[in-house]
């Protein structure tokens, strides 16, 4: 039986480690230098080496000036034993690649200047083809031309690609760490707060955080939720400049949050000048430029696919902390409710809306990716690049983007990235920092329900990822994170016999002018029969 299991194991493992893809490397150099293209074939047609060295290398001769629909004018001699390119049009890809083999060439190449397709013909046709044919830029090639010179030499090879890319690793790492270090921020401030309230520090209402303890108010942000997403969908080009300008202010000051925080706890001197009774923190004034700084930065090169990933996901991780922070659950039951709706949200506008949509996309990937998404599309097993730059697309900053390491030739036609959503970090972040909360408020030193629900979070993502992985497309991960959060949590409160305390948590409905300097835990470590009323945070 155990074998059994194994093999079940491996054999999936196998069958999801690679895929065929259509995108290609071409490989040309001199002798002395080298430098790599994207191109397009059909690897059902005409397959290819998947690595370099095993692929054979061929002189290449230049025919641009033809389409090559027939051999009038072009001498065997020339092209025999040795690779073409040739421009696109006129007649179908079968016609030109049997009139190259005929000729005796080795491998096709054809240049084009509009889309990169993945080359097809009739079924027939494709028993009659023993050559490689690729499509390639041309301008690419007119790049490599006064480079390499008349003796440029290439080789097409497909190195595989693997649906378990590295990215995923980072990804999930940047996940788990942002949530745990949120919920341990927020647990870190509730303990300050209770200790500071005998010396008459400020309240919660005070100290500049929000708070959700009625359902009303959370089905109003849900509410508010679905109808920005969908005036996103209908007014992309304009609103999504909107988002961008709020967006580096916002992770600029989240940034400079999560920064002081550091600075203050590792101890870092505060020093101050003034300047006409105005005190200055030098600290402060030089995190603030440094925090202004990348968000500008981000702001101008935003459409750098090759480095600002970087900043973006550095802003990303400052933005959730600082939500994490500042918005505050009151007790489980609005935990329940706010999560339980946003898995409906989430699935809803997924799964449900391309049902409605023109295009059959769902309205939360398009909004997402952005409806105009320059670079590589694919229909089913058909591949298209676009062979000229096109303006960049406008992409809302709301996901964390790790590139697809090991997408060489992917990447070469167009980066691609792994993503996942601010919403995914922000949504369970929140019941994680509610339970960071709950044990300060019954003095667990174990921290139990956050070590529980930070570990039920991972869990959580473990699964997406493997699902989107079988599945080959991408998922709601609330849809997983959510019922491995609340159930974990609830599971954990009712071993310990403290889930009415749990479920009730605290409220900030009341507000009293004096604090109470002998407060007390909310729940005694041990207990489950303590009294909550009057318990302000």
């Amino acid at each position: 039986m155990e074998r059994a299991v194994r093999f079940i194991i491996l054999s999936v493992i196998f069958s999801v480690s690679q895929i065929n893809c259509q995108e290609a490397v071409l490989h040309v150099s001199n002798g002395s230098t080298y430098k790599e293209y994207c191109i397009v074939y059909n690897h059902s047609w005409t397959p290819l080496s998947q690595t370099l060295d095993a692929a054979l290398q061929y002189p290449l001769v230049n025919m641009t000036g033809t389409v090559l629909c027939n051999n009038s004018g072009v001498s065997p001699d020339v092209v025999k034993g040795k690779a073409l390119v040739v421009m696109r049009g006129d007649c179908d890809f079968s016609q030109k690649a049997l009139v190259a083999q005929n000729l005796g060439a080795t491998t096709l190449l054809i240049a084009t200047n509009t889309l990169l397709i993945t080359p097809s013909a009739n079924d027939s046709e494709y028993t009659q083809i023993h050559i490689p044919l690729a499509l390639m830029r041309y301008r690419d090639f007119l790049e490599a031309q006064p480079e390499f010179g008349e003796g440029m030499q290439v080789k097409l090879y497909a190195p595989p690609h693997p649906k378990i890319d590295a990215s995923i690793a980072v990804m999930l790492l940047i996940a788990i760490v942002t949530v745990a270090l949120g919920g341990f921020w927020s647990g870190a401030c509730e303990r300050g707060r209770l200790n500071a309230d005998g010396g008459g520090g400020e309240s919660k209402a005070d100290s500049g955080e929000l708070f959700l303890y009625s359902p009303l108010k959370v089905v109003i942000f849900v509410a508010l939720m679905c109808g920005m997403l969908v005036l996103m969908y209908f007014f992309y080009n304009v609103l999504v400049y909107v988002i961008i300008a709020i967006f580096c202010l916002a992770s600029a000051s989240a940034l400079f949050s999560c920064l002081d925080a550091v600075m203050e706890k590792i101890g870092c001197g505060t020093g101050s000048f003034s300047i006409r009774s105005y005190n200055f923190s030098v600290r402060s004034l030089i995190l603030a430029a440094v925090c202004i700084s990348i968000a500008v930065v981000w702001g101008v090169y935003r459409n750098e696919d090759s480095w600002i990933w970087i900043l973006q996901d550095l802003l990303g991780v400052a933005f959730c902390l600082n939500f994490m922070k500042t918005i505050s659950l009151s007790n489980f039951k609005i935990c329940v409710i706010l999560l339980s709706l946003l898995l409906v949200y989430d699935v809803f506008f997924v799964f449900i809306t391309p049902f409605f949509t023109k295009n059959g996309v769902s309205i939360m990937v398009q909004v997402a990716l952005g409806p105009d998404a320059s670079g590589e599309k694919t229909h089913g097993n058909m591949v298209e690049v676009p062979a000229e730059p096109q303006a960049p697309s406008e992409k809302l900053p709301v996901v964390m983007r790790v590139p697809r390491f090991s997408a060489w030739a992917q990447n070469l036609c167009g980066m691609q990235f792994s993503i996942l959503g601010y919403g995914d970090i922000i949504i369970p972040g929140l019941l994680v920092a509610y339970c960071s909360r709950f044990d300060v408020w019954i003095n667990s030193s174990r921290k139990i329900y956050f070590v529980c629900c930070c570990i039920a979070y991972l869990l959580g993502m473990i699964v997406t990822f493997a699902v989107m992985l079988l599945s080959g497309m991408g998922q709601p991960a609330l849809l997983y994170l959510v019922p491995f959060t609340l159930i974990t949590s609830a599971v954990v409160a009712g071993c310990r016999g403290e889930m009415r305390q749990f479920w009730a948590g605290t409220t900030y409905e009341v507000r009293r002018p004096v604090l109470d300097s002998s407060r007390e835990p909310l729940l005694a470590e041990g207990k489950t029969d303590c009294s909550v009323e009057g318990q302000i945070c």
